[in-house]
């Protein structure tokens, strides 16, 4: 699975981290291309948030003491990388996705961004991916080769979302533009109609893709049609593609269905918590997985009720971590001190997390 991290920015901008259950190999993709591949069970991913620095920060990029607001803080990933793989499990991340605002990112700031997660990430992390999606095509294709000259472990591309493509074949034709311009990395589609608009099904467009995209590994699923997901892996049972699940309540619903992975903004701060419903699944404990995913729920369930979002995830991993994520760039609003609030005095009655300073003697079970 991966794990969806906040951008770093005002502390790290929209990245996105998954964790590792199982161990992976490294697969030789047709084309040429080398994927991970799951060995013996699924994985999570955590999707990064974008760290920024606030007004009148010290902590920010560069250290001069007087950036801008909403400037990324590149200072804190290396912290930000020890804290997934030590305290949380996760050792696979997708960058510059949604939970780390990839999108309000500048072009070079995307580039930096994805330069300090594999740096950082350098004999710590099994797999970084980076998002590389953009409205423009030649903005896609720059990224996709910068990706591949830092030496990331592959590229995921979401659908143009402003002049949308309005077939499978308008879109696969540019998917495979921006493959071929990082012709030795895996490609994954990340499907998030929900934001992106384009409404084109997941199972029609892998219809023979590997035909188009030889490059072609899987994708990250971000929808609630498990009708669409349990046919994309139904009918590509002998591509041995990645499906990564990337509706972080559903889970374990897209596991029964043959989920490899999962990729989530929750799994930076409960990416502990999934790593033992894995465990369970695999080890075909599903009363014990079943209870982990309700507990994972209860959580999720009560902030959504509050108003969640990109924002409130940085505001949360800021809680849990110690790590200063800062505020999301425009058009996103800081999380309420109310949120905040809240959301603390739900951690502290939950007896899942590992955090001691979050937690109190009024504890919900949750083992």
């Amino acid at each position: 699975m991966f794990i969806q991290a906040p951008a770093f920015g005002g502390p790290l901008k929209n990245r996105e981290l998954h964790l590792c259950l199982t161990l992976w190999e490294r697969g030789v993709a047709r084309g040429g291309a080398t994927a991970p591949r799951p060995r013996g069970g699924a994985g999570t991913w955590c999707a990064a948030p974008a760290i920024k620095s606030a007004v009148g920060s010290a902590a920010r990029s560069g250290g001069g003491g007087r950036a801008a607001s909403g400037e990324i803080n590149f200072s804190v990933i290396g912290r930000y990388v020890d804290y997934l793989v030590e305290e949380q499990g996760v050792k696979n991340i997708f960058v510059n996705g949604t939970t780390g605002e990839g999108l309000s990112l500048s072009i070079s700031e995307r580039c930096r961004v994805a330069e300090e997660w594999v740096t950082e990430g350098r004999n710590k992390l099994d797999q970084i991916v980076i998002h590389v999606g953009a409205l423009s095509l030649k903005e896609s294709q720059e990224l996709a080769q910068h990706a591949a000259k830092i030496g990331a472990d592959g590229i995921a591309v979401i659908a143009p979302f402003f002049l949308k493509p309005w077939n499978k074949d308008v879109l696969i034709n540019f998917l495979k533009e921006v493959a071929a311009a990082a012709p030795a990395l895996p490609f994954y589609y990340y499907h998030i109609p929900a934001l992106t608009g384009v409404k084109i099904r997941a199972e029609e467009l892998l219809d023979g893709i590997q035909d188009k995209i030889p490059t072609f590994q899987g994708l990250k699923f971000s929808d609630t049609d498990l009708l669409d997901f349990g046919q994309c892996v139904d009918q590509n049972r002998q591509q041995q593609f990645a499906f990564l699940f990337g509706v972080d309540e559903q889970l374990l619903s897209a596991l029964v269905m043959g989920a490899t992975g999962a990729v989530g903004s929750t799994y930076n701060y409960l990416g502990k918590k999934t790593n033992q419903m894995l465990e369970a699944f695999e080890r075909k404990d599903f009363s014990s997985a079943l209870n982990h995913q309700f507990c994972i729920q209860r959580f999720i369930n009560f902030v959504v009720k509050l108003g969640f979002g990109v924002s409130q995830t940085k505001a949360i991993m800021t809680l849990v971590s110690g790590i200063p994520m800062g505020p999301p760039r425009l058009p996103l609003q800081k999380a309420s001190r109310e949120f905040t609030d809240n959301a603390e005095a739900k951690l502290k009655s939950l007896d899942f997390l590992s955090f001691t300073d979050l937690k109190d003697g009024n504890l919900e079970a949750c083992s």
